[in-house]
């Protein structure tokens, strides 16, 4: 494969000292600059509700992480629509502004892997409860920031009906428009033109009014990916938007894909490969409370080093690299007819 699993893996583990992320760290959103690499993660305690927070990490060499403060930098609200849980970051930068996509439930999802696939904690809630309250749909949320420790909640970026989780903007405008890529669970059938949750892309004047026509991106083509979602913020390079991609077969396995966009317009694959470029192997990506699970949320580009930050078995923060240059050539070995 081509990336490369760090041998310090994992390099972020939960911590028992604080009771908010004692039980889990993992699916960190990534961002380099100035010489700092930082991880946004997710974490949870051990609590029955299982309640789900943001911490923040810093290294001076993207491997060696040291945390910034003995609290979240973002919690669960208190009176808002994300008082469940605050999860899954993707960051990106615009006018020295950081955004910031994320997760978020209306309550805690509970310990959802003692539950069936798919199923989480709800609520008794009464008949006239929105649909998304009754059935404790997971929503995306914008945050801003200027440092990565205190945060403006910009309010929700998706439908609220629909459970669309994988939702990432591109790290600049394209043309003068912002684009998001996202993953509407409910998005399937012939009306659709994929049989599973798939990979969608939308353009905007704004960044909160995504109401401009959705395009079906990338489905599922072969056996390891049924269902896929975007993984991490599409980097910019010569060749092409470098997008990695995640992939689930019929036995909840995930892997990650890569795809090349046209820079000019990203609602066209240049290139895709038919193989993943990352699966699970270790232990640590085995061995917790999803088995058999490496996640992308976060990758930087450092010379011609890719760092791609991931979740193993949503208990974990791991790191993987490549050669961007080794990289683009094996994806660009496949490219996709017009």
């Amino acid at each position: 494969m081509l990336l490369t699993k760090h041998a310090q893996n994992p390099i972020l583990k939960p911590n028992p000292d604080n009771d908010w992320e004692s039980l889990v760290v993992c699916n960190p959103g990534a961002y380099y600059k100035d010489g700092t690499f930082y991880l946004l993660y997710r974490a949870a305690g051990d609590d029955k509700d299982h309640y789900i927070y943001l911490g923040l990490a810093e290294s001076n060499d993207g491997v060696n992480f040291t945390r910034s403060s003995s609290q979240p930098v973002l919690s669960p609200s208190s009176d808002g629509p994300d008082q469940g849980c605050v999860e899954d970051p993707r960051i990106v930068e615009f006018d020295d502004t950081y955004y910031i996509t994320y997760a978020y439930r209306p309550y805690p999802p509970g310990r959802y892997w003692d539950f069936g696939p798919d199923e989480v904690q709800t609520n008794n809630l009464p008949e006239s409860a929105p649909y998304h309250l009754k059935h404790n749909v997971t929503n995306t949320g914008l945050l801003m920031s200027d440092d990565l420790k205190s945060y403006k909640r910009l309010g929700r970026l998706t439908e609220p009906s629909l459970d669309d989780r994988d939702v990432i903007l591109f790290p600049e405008k394209i043309n003068g428009k912002y684009y998001m890529l996202q993953r509407p669970k409910e998005w399937i059938g012939e009306d659709y033109g994929c049989d599973y949750p798939s990979i969608w892309i939308t353009s905007s004047d704004d960044l909160l009014q995504w109401d401009e026509e959705r395009k079906l991106l990338a489905k599922g083509e072969v056996e390891w990916e049924l269902k896929i979602g975007g993984s991490t913020p599409p980097l910019k390079t010569e060749e092409g938007w470098l997008t990695l991609y995640h992939g689930v077969d019929d036995k909840g396995v995930y892997r990650v894909g890569a795809l090349l966009l046209d820079l000019n317009d990203p609602t066209k694959i240049i290139a895709r490969p038919p193989n993943y470029i990352m699966e699970p192997e270790h232990e640590y990506e085995w061995e917790g409370f999803y088995k058999g699970c490496v996640f992308p949320t976060g990758n930087v580009i450092v010379d011609d080093t890719l760092y791609v930050y991931y979740g193993g078995a949503d208990k974990y923060c791991c790191l993987a690299t490549c050669s961007v240059t080794e990289l683009l050539s094996f994806i660009k070995k496949y490219p996709v007819k017009a």
